[in-house]
Order: C-alpha cells, then structure tokens, then sequence
C-alpha cells in the first residue's frame, strides 16, 4: 500500500467542509469560531482529556461518542474554554451545539462542541449564535477553508496545524484529513488539544473507535510540553464513507493499511504541537530503544521530555546528559545504569555522548551546534530487550514564562 502526503486538512476527505469566523468571543482582531461539517452522517469516535476537571463541551461530545450515534458537524471556538463553569456553561455549551444545528438542519445531539482558551470566564449566547450563522454560510470543501478553520481556533499557537493523507481501499481512493491546535497545557494523555480528523473511509463507530483509542497511545499521548493536562482536550475522527470504498472489517488488510495511515496524521499533528510550544525554539524527539517492554520504553521517554532540567539544557544547546541519565532514573523503571548508551541526532548527524553510562570523549563544540538545531533527537539505548517508544516535546525558555505570565489579560 502507498500512502500519499497531500495538501490540505479537514476537507481533504470527500463531503466535508469547513468554514470560520470572526464571531467576537473573546478576541476581537481575529477568527475565533470553526465549523467542520458534513451531509451525510458520520461515525464518530474521540478521545478526551484524563483530567478529573472536564469542561462543558468535554462532557458533552463524551456522552455523544459513547451513545454510538452520527453525527454531522463539529463546531468550535478559541479564546474562551468553557470549563469550571457550573450548570450555566452546560446550558451555553448546549447553545452552541443547537445553534448550530439550526443552521445546519440537524439535531443539536448530531453537533459536537470543542471550546479553547480562558478557564473560568462565561460564553455570551449573542457571538454564538451570530457566529453560526457566519459560519453556515461560509461553508467549503476547499483547502483554503480547512487551513482558515485550523487557524480560527488557535490560540498561543503560532501556526495553524494540518496533514492529510490518501491510499487506496479496494481499488477506491480514500483520504484521512485532521486539523488540531495546541501550544500549551500539553502532557501526555491528551495534550491543550483540540483536534478534528475526517475521513471518507467507512467504518463501524466501534470499530473506529478502538483504532483511534490505540492509535493515541503513540502519538497525541507521547508529546509533552508543560506537564500540565488540560481541561479541553479533545480529538475526534468523524468517518462518512463518501469515497464509496468497501467497508473496513476487523481483522482485514485494509484495516491495517487505515491504521498505518491514520498514525501518519495523528503523529504528524502531534510534533506540529510539540514543536509549537509556548515560547519554544526547537522540537526535541526522545527515543529509548532495546527496552523490555514497550510500556517501560514509553514511561522513560516521556520521563526525559518532561524533565524540566533536559528543557532548559535544550534551550541552552548545552549538552547536559547528566540530566537526561537523571531523568531516566527517576521514571520508576528498573534498569542497570551501566550499561546505556545517549546519542544526539541532527541535521543528519549523529554524537555519541554516553557509552556503557560513562561520558565519551565528544567534542563539545560539536554537540552545541547539533544541539542549535530546530529539530533534535535524542536516543537513549538501554541494552536490555527489543522494544521502543518515542516521545516529543520542545525546550523551556523565557517566553514561556512571559506568556503565562499574563494569559488572561
């Protein structure tokens, strides 16, 4: 099977569209509304954040994906998260979802909601429900309404987030599309996340659902950048079979092929967020190989990108593999200390820091310039089974104090 990397986002599958606005929630120079809708019903699976503090819309799409139902459309907003707001903030979510439905001719349970931003503050009903009606209208599958609706719910992000893929099932091309946003309140298991992912395979809801249950385990839930699991996090796949390709069954081939191409988007999405942390200068990937189980690898590399310290050193182009050893070591796995080797990869390079846990004789002029990279990797070789798990994240720096130093305002 080949999987083509195309351009474009959610109306990268066929019959769905996307339209934003500038509905005035919070903000008032920029879009803060999105729509993704489509015609035909679709099935619909999500994931959601693990944090015990849910928000409105949270509980809302929970109780939709669970009943097994289709949907049509998914709307959100930026600036304002509807989360810690009681009875009333159900009330404007339920608003929200209605309002738009009217707009849409569907059922307000056929709508799922998704809001970012402020905790605490109310959603006036008033730029709701003008902006459903903005965003009624403005609907298109073209791929510059998919990168308008990416942009429509940013918030400290600093670039829209997008991938879409195709390939073939039985003889049909399909499309996975996705759009997310998030820059910070980003840990793993789910991360200040929204994300929305199209697709015009058709699936089972069930189905759907444990792919994408499965699938966030390797991506959405391997990247870090605060420590800190939001009250919004939310992704959903919504599938409307429009390509007209044969049903994907469990156990098939075909399934496997939906699997591999949907974890090209979810993967691409989540190291656009890792690499787009507040105040971030670069992504960092870690990688912990020849593990005893992929849990242990995964608890590990979630370790060292978290890590505070590991952060600032990235920041800094220092390279500390003190605190990267540190990090593993507190991580609650066992494994013997002695025995690891610490690699750093950039720009096609590659440095050997650490070898059988003691420092090599590396030029630390060499490590810093790979180390100023956008983009570098970190391989921890642990020597002591087959499996891996990578995680991303970025460095720590002064603008990420600076920016939540007054986010509200």
């Amino acid at each position: 099977m080949t999987i083509k990397e195309i351009e474009g986002g959610v109306t990268a599958a066929k019959g769905f569209l996307a339209a934003s606005c500038a509905a005035g929630i919070k903000y008032k120079d920029r879009t803060d509304m999105a729509l993704v809708y489509t015609k035909k019903p679709a099935a619909v699976a999500g994931v959601f954040t693990t944090n015990v503090v849910k928000a409105a819309p949270v509980l809302w799409d929970k109780e939709i994906v669970e009943a097994g139902g289709f949907v049509h459309a998914v709307v959100l907003n930026s600036g304002i998260a509807n989360a810690c707001t009681g009875k009333e903030g159900k009330e404007i979510n339920y608003f929200m979802a209605e309002s738009m439905g009217k707009e849409l001719k569907v059922k307000a349970e056929n709508v799922l909601t998704a809001s970012t931003g402020v905790i605490g503050m109310q959603i006036k009903k008033e730029p709701l429900m003008e902006g459903a009606k903005l965003l009624a209208k403005g609907l298109s599958d073209t791929t510059e309404a998919a990168c308008d609706a990416a942009k429509a719910i940013m918030t400290t992000d600093t670039f829209p987030k997008q991938c879409a893929v195709s390939f073939e099932i039985g003889g049909k091309e399909v499309h996975i599309g996705g759009m997310s946003k998030g820059s910070g309140m980003i840990h793993p298991n789910m991360a200040t996340m929204l994300s929305v992912i199209t697709t015009d395979v058709t699936i089972d809801g069930k189905l759907l659902q444990e792919v994408l249950s499965e699938d966030v385990k390797d991506s959405f839930n391997m990247i870090s950048v605060d420590r800190d699991t939001s009250t919004n996090d939310t992704c959903v796949v919504l599938a409307n079979g429009e390509a007209g390709a044969p049903a994907i069954e469990t156990g098939s081939q075909e399934l496997e092929d939906f699997k591999k191409a949907l974890s090209i988007v979810t993967k691409s999405l989540a190291k656009q967020q890792a690499s787009d942390g507040e105040g971030a200068t670069k992504l960092v990937e870690v990688t912990v190989k020849n593990c005893k189980t992929k849990e242990n690898a995964a608890i590990l590399s979630k370790s060292v990108i978290t890590s505070n310290l590991v952060k600032t050193a990235m920041y800094g182009s220092d390279a500390n593999w003190g605190r990267i050893l540190c990090a593993l070591g507190y991580a609650g796995v066992d494994f013997d200390p002695e025995v690891i080797d610490l690699t750093i990869i950039a720009k096609g390079e590659e440095l050997i820091l650490v070898e059988n846990g003691v420092a090599t004789d590396y030029s630390e002029e060499k490590a810093t310039e790979l180390l100023s990279s956008k983009e570098v990797s970190v391989l921890c070789d642990m020597k002591e089974g087959n499996a891996s798990a990578t995680a991303w994240g970025c460095d720590l720096t002064y603008d990420y104090v600076k920016i939540n130093g007054d986010y509200r305002s």
